[in-house]
């Protein structure tokens, strides 16, 4: 996939306490076997909140993800919607800042009586609402970050990721190196906080012996000059970033500076061609005016991008965006967004015509590991289990588009082999729309 920059600026965390949220109105119809209205669904509606920096210094990239998800959901309702109800949703603009969030997803919950939330993005933004959200029993649905907060189905039993966790996704790119690189000697550059940590994990199964230098920088800093110089200074000749968008940018900008020039690898989130481009002619004040510096970049993808036009999940979301979108063409962003929307819908037709909180989260557990969709490879979805797609491919970046370099591989947390991904990849629905049975 190249939606990418789904992780965590680091900040402060605000835990919001409110009472009454999440109980059920006295009045209105609803769902529920026994007549009883669930919260946020009636006869002909259910309603589903997110929070996404709309604006600030994260917005760029992140808030085109909500547009795609809505205009996917508009063209579900146009189809008459999912057992006759109309999705609504609200989404709104937390600026990056978890105080902010905790406020909105407080309104989203106690005001809108959402159903659910649903793909909250970052780490520590999301963090922020995490306890608030499964106290109040609200289904906290395919988190937008590839942290491990997400997969604690014990203590954070209706949280759920989505995309593939830094763990898994670094374990996949470590494996790469220690293979067509042996010799390599290895830098990381990590954004300092949980999207660093969990990367730093999975890279060292297999990069011990070869990593010289582990530099990490504070987000909201943008001075990276003296995390490249040390990385230079190693002798590291291949460095591995797990960073966001911005941070891609500047890198590749202190690099070029220092004439440095390592083996670049990305990890999904950073590497996004268009909007690293953008950003490097914006920090460089036009001396960079594309994403020529991310040639020869090694990354992964697990879904497919606007850069591939015959692929026919790629021609599906085209297709809605025409029809449902608003201003501004498809981007990869809006792919990522329409993609969590097409599982939110799988999930809402498994928990059956009368859904309920309890019964959506259940439907997920039962169901959740055989979704199909665009994604590359399958959820790791359980009872004891909430974590999202199991692998990713390793590409290259190459003339604005990527070619493979592996096929897709998955894994999973901790020690678990890297295997090759079998069985072929899902098509999309003639009507574009999944069609999932109830969850027994």
């Amino acid at each position: 996939m190249k939606a990418r920059g789904l992780c965590a600026a680091l900040a402060a965390a605000l835990l919001l306490t409110a009472c009454g949220a999440g109980g059920r109105p006295d009045e209105g119809g609803g769902a529920g076997g026994d007549g009883a209205a669930e919260v946020g669904v009636t006869e002909t509606t259910v309603k589903v909140g997110a929070h996404f920096p709309l604006t600030g210094v994260a917005a760029p990239g992140y808030s085109e993800i909500p547009t795609g998800t809505k205009a996917y959901f508009d063209f579900v309702n146009a189809a008459g919607g999912v057992n006759g109800r109309q999705i609504e949703y609200v989404f709104r603009d937390d600026a990056y800042n978890p105080t902010q969030t905790s406020q909105v997803v407080n309104e989203l919950v106690l005001q809108d009586q959402v159903f659910a939330i649903m793909g909250g993005l970052g780490t520590p933004t999301h963090s922020a609402v995490l306890d608030y959200l499964n106290s109040e029993g609200v289904p906290d649905l395919f988190v937008s970050s590839g942290s491990l907060l997400w997969d604690q189905p014990e203590q954070n039993p209706m949280t759920f990721g989505w995309q593939p966790d830094y763990e898994v996704e670094a374990k996949i790119i470590g494996q790469y190196v220690a293979q067509n690189f042996p010799q390599a000697r290895v830098g990381l550059f990590l954004q300092d906080d949980d999207l660093g940590r969990d990367a730093e994990i999975g890279a060292r199964r297999y990069l011990e012996n070869q990593i010289v230098a582990a530099e990490r920088y504070t987000p909201g800093n943008t001075d990276v000059a003296p995390q490249i110089a040390a990385l230079q200074a190693a002798g590291a000749d291949l460095v591995i970033g797990f960073n966001v968008p911005s941070y891609t940018a500047l890198s590749q900008l202190q690099s070029l500076r220092l004439n440095y020039q390592p083996q670049w690898i990305y990890s999904n989130i950073g590497s996004d061609p268009a909007l690293v481009g953008s950003l490097l002619a914006r920090f460089s004040e036009g001396a960079v005016t594309d994403a020529g510096l991310l040639e020869g970049v090694i990354t992964t993808e697990y879904l497919p991008g606007v850069d591939q036009p015959d692929n026919p999940w790629t021609q599906l979301f085209a297709r809605v965006w025409d029809a449902h979108g608003g201003e501004g063409e498809l981007t990869n962003f809006r792919i990522y967004g329409m993609a969590e929307a097409y599982t939110f819908v799988q999930a809402l037709q498994a928990a059956g015509p009368d859904p309920t909180r309890e019964g959506i989260v259940a439907a997920i557990e039962n169901a959740g590991a055989t979704f199909e969709g665009p994604w590359a490879a399958p959820f790791r979805y359980s009872a004891e289990r909430h974590a999202g797609i199991a692998g990713v491919e390793v590409t290259r970046i190459t003339g604005g588009t990527t070619e493979s370099l592996t096929p897709v591989l998955v894994t999973d947390n901790g020690e678990a082999p890297i295997t090759e991904a079998t069985g072929e990849r899902a098509t999309p629905p003639a009507n574009g729309i999944p069609e999932v049975q109830p969850a027994s």
